[in-house]
């Protein structure tokens, strides 16, 4: 009986880090060869991280990749075939490719013949289309290998199927997205029931700039069975065995890892982003502004699980409209992480600021260009203190505010990065009841109730004037959710959303406020990608823009 042992290197790349990403793909090498394994499999572009964007269009920057590729070849001669994805440049063109290394050399290599265009991606701008590429040998089996995007649609792992593969190998770049898992497992379904042969989806792990890639690789034997899983978001390495029967080859069933909740999934995204942005940029540390509403909050929680307690430094930046409570619940917050928090008043510079600024506005009644002055003064202050200890500043605005342009340009928006930039204010609320009565061993901070419930069920508010409360500027937040929702997440019309039940009014109020925030969003630092319309490559609007849907 034939036999083909499979080592699955589900591994975390960092973008331009040849020497580290090379590293990482001899260690996964020398596992499957102490297993006696015929072939280690990698993920898409994992040489150069991904995604990469515009630096591939550096011809210096192929040309690093292509020297590793090299030398991952040299010191893999002498053992199982190796596959591995990284860019090519030739006369041709530029393409998106996987390398097939074998006795010390590329013995062959794999074109992305599908290049995707749409959410996150810009492959047609980025990549030349190849030709299908037909199917290699390793020891006894004919390998197929639709690189991503080739195996979401049905042609290229018909034709390599046709031109002999009996088994398809997919490495794969796919960042996470709300439901995503099982639109992926629908498609490979689909090609495996089609060519009747089994498959393996390799993805990726782990935080680059905006997007995390969320590994829960897998394998398929032909009908749609699976015969494997692997764990979500951890780097894992695991042997897969395959058998030729009568029926042609089938996977052996193996260990199979269960996938957690749609809210954990969410939530570990938040905390995996920002572990690896925080990590792959070279802080060490983050500070933010704690200001006892559940935003600041649930980003403490996020970056205590993520970096550690000893890693988050809070600040309580009180005015004269800071209530007793406020102060109290960012107190208890910090405490339950055991995060630092210092308290630094904002009243002395407030004061000389409106000092400042009396000559100019003599005469003029307070409006929201004091409320912002506040704002600002936080800001500025918590970036002073982010540039003197070097820690990186966090911004606190949910996806809510971030549409309607709820939040002060270089006030609160200042910082480096927003791990609850893609989560409504509705979804907040679930996920710190989520967090509070449940603990993972990826997290760091303290298990139990780390956000009070009544710091989750106060009524939301900036404290920017006496009394203010958010509903003073805004729908209810299940309202205004709701219409967000259906404008910016599902493009709908205003007509159907009135159609759905709201307001019409209300939902031009909403329009309004999205459109002229654009210019906000465009200055924003970057966050967690949680949606499949998340605010920065998802979703692209002019910052200049007059139309208005009149439906």
């Amino acid at each position: 009986m034939k036999k083909f042992r499979l080592t699955l290197a589900q591994l975390n790349p960092t973008v331009g880090d040849f020497a580290t990403n090379m590293q990482k793909a001899i260690q996964a090498w020398k596992v499957g060869r102490d297993a006696q394994s015929d072939m280690v499999m990698l993920p898409e572009m994992f040489v150069s991280g991904y995604q990469v964007q515009d630096l591939v269009l550096k011809p210096a920057f192929v040309q690093d990749a292509m020297h590793h590729i090299e030398e991952i070849a040299q010191q893999t001669q002498n053992g199982p075939a190796l596959g591995i994805g990284g860019p090519l440049r030739t006369e041709e063109g530029l393409f998106n490719a996987y390398f097939v290394l074998e006795g010390g050399a590329i013995r062959t290599t794999i074109r992305k013949h599908m290049l995707p265009n749409d959410n996150v991606f810009d492959e047609k701008r980025l990549y030349d289309v190849t030709p299908i590429s037909g199917p290699y040998k390793i020891g006894p089996i004919r390998i197929g290998t639709p690189i991503c995007e080739d195996a979401w649609h049905p042609d290229v792992a018909q034709t390599q199927v046709e031109s002999g593969a009996e088994i398809l190998l997919v490495p794969n770049g796919s960042p996470f997205a709300r439901g995503k898992m099982d639109v992926r497992l629908n498609h490979m379904v689909s090609r495996v029931i089609e060519t009747n042969v089994p498959l393996v989806y390799l993805n990726m792990v782990g935080g680059q700039d905006d997007q995390v890639f969320d590994g829960g690789s897998f394998v398929l034997n032909p009908g749609g069975q699976l015969a494997a899983t692997l764990p979500v978001f951890d780097e894992c390495i695991r042997q897969i065995d395959f058998r030729e029967t009568d029926q042609g080859w089938r996977s052996i069933e193996t260990t199979k890892e269960s996938w957690p909740s749609q809210i954990e999934q969410e939530y570990r995204v938040c905390v995996e982003a920002l572990r690896d942005y925080v990590g792959k940029t070279g802080f060490k540390s983050v500070i933010l502004g704690l200001s006892g509403g559940i935003d600041s909050a649930i980003v403490a929680t996020i970056a205590a699980d993520a970096l550690g307690p000893d890693n988050v430094n809070c600040v309580m930046l009180p005015s004269e409209y800071t209530s007793d409570a406020s102060l109290t619940d960012a107190k208890a917050v910090a405490e339950a992480l055991g995060a630092k928090l210092q308290t630094v008043s904002i009243a002395q510079s407030r004061a000389a600021v409106t000092q400042t600024l009396a000559p100019v506005f003599d005469g003029l009644e307070p409006d929201l260009t004091e409320e912002n002055i506040q704002s600002r003064l936080r800001g500025l202050l918590l970036m002073a203190m982010s540039n003197k200890f070097g820690h990186m500043l966090l911004t606190t605005g949910n996806k809510s505010e971030v549409a309607v342009g709820y939040a002060t340009i270089y006030g609160d928006m200042a910082g480096g990065y927003n791990p609850i930039k893609d989560l409504y204010k509705t979804r907040v609320f679930e996920i710190c009841r989520w967090r509070n009565n449940n603990h993972r061993d990826w997290m760091y901070a303290p298990s139990g109730e780390v956000i009070a419930d009544r710091i989750i069920s106060k009524p939301p508010t900036a404290e920017l004037r006496e009394d203010q409360k958010d509903e003073d500027s805004l729908p209810p937040y299940p309202v205004l959710d709701g219409i967000l929702t259906m404008l910016v997440d599902q493009d709908a019309s205003v007509a159907e959303c009135v159609e759905a039940g709201f307001d019409r009014e209300t939902v031009k109020k909403v329009e309004h406020l999205v459109y002229i925030s654009e210019h906000k969003r465009f200055q924003s630092a970057p966050g967690a990608r949680v949606s499949d319309r998340a605010f920065w490559l998802d979703r692209r609007y002019p910052i200049v823009n007059r139309w208005r849907d009149k439906s």
